[in-house]
């Protein structure tokens, strides 16, 4: 195997024995498959579009079958041979359409691909078209094209949400095969797919913008919202992931049934949705970012409902424990296909729960963009009085690594005429610090998850729109942690809005090479986190 997709890769370089996330060589073969496979339905799907033939079907597995590959998501070999199969089918459904239509579409590399008789087979056959498959591809152009395909990744994964809750756009898909078919163009040089990265942060942009529709159109606009952290005596179910729908879903099965919920990791910041917090048995938060789910989970005393990505090997204290939905998934845990969590809700039944009231401290959610612009007024008067010197956007993934203490240190170190603005799991490591307020703004402002980058840009746009400037003249400073692939098409993103002076850490990509993180450094100033001390030396002076 060769895999080095995330910020935890071997070495800094690669993953070629096991993952450190814990993927075994047959489902990274696997799995590079079926990203060869999606290649060739999606140069059937473009070819189809330009015969003006859209296939619903085809888009939403194109993009459920990408974001299965995305960092932690899913495991279970056996569920991806069934997508490679699945793949071939409706390329080949599509082919025929197309040519029957008048247009021949060719059958070379992944558009003419047979899959193996088994799993073995298919294993054999991603052993043969990985990332090191062409060892006389330039490596800036491998570089380029994995970043388009990382981005990609982090792309569907938006897409796939937004479309969970009614909300698609045909240009979306029509850029997600494009882009998939472009890698497979020998004839694409350094500038052309440099342009398609920064294409894949554009549009990435409306599918954030599809997905924000989708979350605040369904429940509401977050509003400010105080989360305990401790727990309630009785039965108990935790919710992680990101899916707003699926949380719905269990708070609507488990009604009545003397059962609070709980949510972790990037599951938090619904707390602040009114939609969902209307549940009056939707308690409070447990436990802290992914990475340390396997001390957290074996001493929760009730189910676990996995939604999305950020899965690790369950331990053995608690695999019966814990249940995935959705394209999650694990060997030898049970999933829940049909949105019917009834077993998950059983088991929490059967398990003792928390056997008595723990309040706890509490932290704060719900500063959204409709919250934060909704005292902008305030925030540009103390900008204007100087009782609020400067902004950081301080956020991202976490992770197991080492050095990723540095957030931790920067937040606690940041003046106290300084606003903190958070999102994603990264702000496990300064979730719970009391930071204060600046005239009634607490310090500390909790966007959302991941998927809400799409408020934190807005909340931007319109700073510097009622500064008359531009978002690269705010006294605003991007410091952002990285782990998996949604991270690397919002870093795209911001990128494409020509965004510089980006810090980023605890370290930079193993799949930029020298030349590609040059052309970064030239144009947008991107560098990688030093010490709290000196960045805030830089910055503030």
């Amino acid at each position: 195997m060769f895999c080095f997709q995330c910020e935890q890769t071997a070495k800094g370089e690669g993953c070629t024995k096991i993952g450190v996330c814990g993927k075994q060589p047959d489902t990274a073969a696997l799995q590079d498959l079926l990203i060869y496979a999606v290649k060739g339905l999606s140069k059937v799907a473009v070819a189809a579009g330009k015969a003006g033939i859209s296939d619903p079907q085809v888009h939403k597995f194109t993009c459920e079958a990408i974001f299965s590959t995305l960092t932690n998501v899913d495991f279970d070999p056996d569920r991806f041979v069934a997508m490679i199969r699945e793949c071939v089918r409706l390329r080949d459904d599509l082919k025929a359409t197309v040519e029957a239509a008048g247009t021949q579409v060719g059958s070379d590399g992944p558009v003419g691909f047979v899959p193996g008789a088994d799993r073995a087979a298919m294993v054999s056959q991603g052993e043969k078209v990985g990332i090191p498959s062409v060892e006389e591809l330039d490596p800036d152009i491998r570089s380029l094209r994995e970043l388009l395909v990382y981005g990609i990744k982090g792309l569907a994964a938006y897409t796939d949400h937004a479309r969970i809750l009614g909300q698609e756009d045909e240009a979306v898909y029509r850029f997600v095969n494009e882009a998939m078919a472009a890698t497979l163009d020998n004839t694409l040089g350094v500038n052309d797919l440099v342009g398609l990265a920064l294409k894949c942060g554009e549009v990435n942009l409306r599918a954030m913008e599809l997905l924000d529709a989708g979350n605040t159109g369904t429940y509401g606009h977050p509003v400010p919202t105080a989360v305990p952290l401790g727990h309630k005596k009785g039965k108990a179910l935790l919710v992680s992931g990101h899916d707003l729908k699926d949380l719905e879903m269990i708070l609507q099965q488990t009604e009545g049934k003397g059962i609070y919920v709980y949510t972790h990791g990037e599951m938090l910041p619904t707390h602040g949705y009114p939609g969902l917090k209307k549940y009056g048995h939707f308690y409070g938060h447990y436990g802290t970012a992914w990475q340390n789910q396997a001390k957290e989970f074996a001493a929760f005393p009730g189910a676990i409902v996995m939604t999305t990505n950020c899965i690790q090997k369950p331990k053995e204290s608690y695999q019966d424990n814990i249940f995935t939905t959705g394209l999650v998934g694990w060997p030898g845990v049970q999933h829940i296909a049909d949105k019917n969590f009834a077993p998950a809700i059983d088991k929490a039944l059967a398990l003792p729960g928390f056997e008595s009231d723990e309040p706890g401290k509490s932290v704060m959610v719900g500063f959204g963009r409709n919250a934060v612009l909704g005292v902008a007024g305030q925030v540009i008067e103390a900008v204007k009085n100087k009782a609020i010197r400067h902004f950081f956007l301080v956020g991202g993934c976490d992770g197991a690594k080492p050095g990723r203490d540095y957030y931790t240190r920067l937040v606690e170190q940041i003046p106290k005429d300084c606003v903190i603005l958070t999102l994603a799991c990264g702000k496990f490591r300064f979730f719970d610090k009391e930071l204060g307020d600046i005239g009634g703004i607490p310090r500390l402002l909790d966007i959302g998850q991941c998927n809400d980058a799409y408020s934190a840009i807005k909340i931007a746009a319109a700073l510097a729109d009622a500064f008359g400037c531009g978002v690269n003249d705010l006294p605003l400073s991007m410091i952002l942690s990285w782990y998996e692939q949604k991270a690397c098409v919002i870093l795209l993103s911001l990128l494409h809005l020509g965004i510089k002076n980006i810090r980023l850490g605890p370290s930079l990509p193993a799949f930029i090479s020298p030349n590609v993180l040059d052309v970064l450094v030239k144009n947008f100033n991107i560098m990688p986190i030093s010490t709290p001390e000196q960045d805030l030396k830089a910055i503030l002076g």
